[in-house]
């Protein structure tokens, strides 16, 4: 409740102009402050009358909370063209003698430079002093796998959820975690009789449920898209909607030269993102016929119907203004019988815009578990491979029925004997 009284007086000091906080481009929602769990950050114009009123309202803040904020553990962050006066001057005022912060904050990196590999080398050194604890340890594979699943692939998970960390780093970060899964006590170079590759398959599959890192990672990043897309009001989708796509939604996003690091990283999500969108149909004003997924079918959810001379553009030109529902005839006038008929199923949305949903999902809700299992299995269709043969190149005819392995009433290290034989 204090929290919010905080909140409510910082924004009318901006609406007063005792404060103004940051655009980052001129057509971007104005912020001053963003609260956080145990954390806050007050943007602001490097002013004495605004330093001033800042003061004055945390001090009101302070008598209301009955505890005292602690000026010790506060910094502030000046822009690079501030002149020293001035910051001399605002630290006197705000009573904070800290300028520098530290290389991340909230546990993720406050800038990142050129060297990817330097900027997420701190998630790579946790992992290998968790590894290295574990080393001395007589742990049996039920209980290393544990580890792995629950602590060492999941450290990086915080950071993936906004940044690419790269694919070199996964690469390494999934090395180190093989060489310790295969590793006895006395002996580090053990042979490894699987490839990791075939590690991270699905216990169904023949594999261990491992994470793919590197798919993990972009199955991530295609969330924070989702979200910008299916909540774009949100002051994180205004924001970035102004800076980067203003004219547009974010799947018509390009990487280009300029732009911040997260956003690239959020974009390396869309792609995958649209390999698991369809549009569900609300009033057609919005949907391309020939070009957006909106079909709801296994495979390709654009129309495989030849456009030829068609005029038609959008799916509300196929929908019968008088009744609201599909115009049977042109339908099947504009595409093939088979999809035609398919689409005469599709439910309209009565008064309701267009809406993005989730293929893979029964209520159309997107999840990261989602969307990594579509990255794997893209990933082995481009391999020309499918991750449930029980041969390099083999066909479902040859299909192992791995789950009977996970069922049998033996000691796990019987279960790992009878996944090694059946690479």
């Amino acid at each position: 409740m204090c929290a919010e009284g905080l909140s409510a007086m910082l924004e009318k000091a901006e609406t007063d102009g005792k404060i103004v906080g940051i655009k980052v481009c001129r057509t971007a929602p104005s912020v001053n402050h963003l609260f956080f769990a145990d954390d806050s950050l007050i943007l602001m114009r490097a002013r004495n009358e605004e330093a001033s009123e800042l003061k004055r309202i945390l001090e009101v803040y302070e008598r209301v909370w009955g505890q005292m904020i602690n000026k010790d553990k506060s910094s502030i962050l000046f822009s690079p063209n501030t002149e020293r006066t001035i910051r001399v001057q605002l630290k006197a005022t705000l009573s904070i003698s800290q300028e520098k912060w530290g290389e991340r904050y909230l546990g993720l990196p406050v800038s990142i430079g050129k060297s990817k590999k330097k900027t997420f080398a701190y998630i790579k050194q946790r992992i290998w002093c968790r590894v290295q604890g574990w080393q001395e340890k007589m742990l049996s594979k039920a209980g290393k796998e544990i580890l792995v699943k629950a602590v060492a692939q999941a450290i990086p998970t915080y950071a993936m959820s906004c940044f690419d960390i790269t694919k070199t780093l996964c690469d390494q970060i999934s090395a180190m975690v093989c060489r310790y899964w295969w590793s006895q006590q006395d002996k580090t170079n053990k042979i490894h009789w699987l490839s990791w590759e075939k590690l991270t398959r699905s216990k169904k599959k023949g594999g261990l449920g491992f994470r793919d890192l590197h798919l993990f990672n972009i199955s991530m990043l295609a969330r924070q898209a989702w979200r910008l897309l299916s909540i774009p009001d949100s002051l994180c989708g205004r924001v970035l909607k102004a800076k980067y796509f203003p004219h547009h939604n974010i799947l018509e996003c390009q990487a280009k030269g300029g732009i911040s690091y997260s956003w690239r990283s959020i974009l390396q999500g869309v792609d995958l993102l649209k390999k698991g969108l369809i549009w569900r149909v609300g009033d057609g004003r919005h949907i391309n016929i020939w070009t957006d997924p909106w079909i709801p079918r296994d495979g390709n959810r654009q129309p495989s119907t030849p456009r030829g001379a068609s005029l038609l553009t959008r799916v509300e030109e196929l929908i019968d203004p008088g009744t609201g529902d599909w115009d049977e005839q042109l339908v099947y006038e504009t595409f093939w019988e088979e999809e035609a008929e398919v689409i005469l199923t599709i439910p309209i949305g009565e008064d309701t815009p267009d809406w993005p949903a989730w293929h893979f999902d029964s209520k159309g809700r997107f999840s990261v578990k989602s969307a990594y299992k579509l990255a794997v299995q893209t990933r082995d269709t481009e391999a020309g491979r499918e991750a449930g043969t029980s041969a390099e190149g083999g066909s479902t005819a040859n299909y192992f029925p791995w789950h009977k392995i996970w069922l049998l009433k033996v000691p796990n290290k019987v279960q790992m004997f009878f996944l090694a034989i059946n690479p």
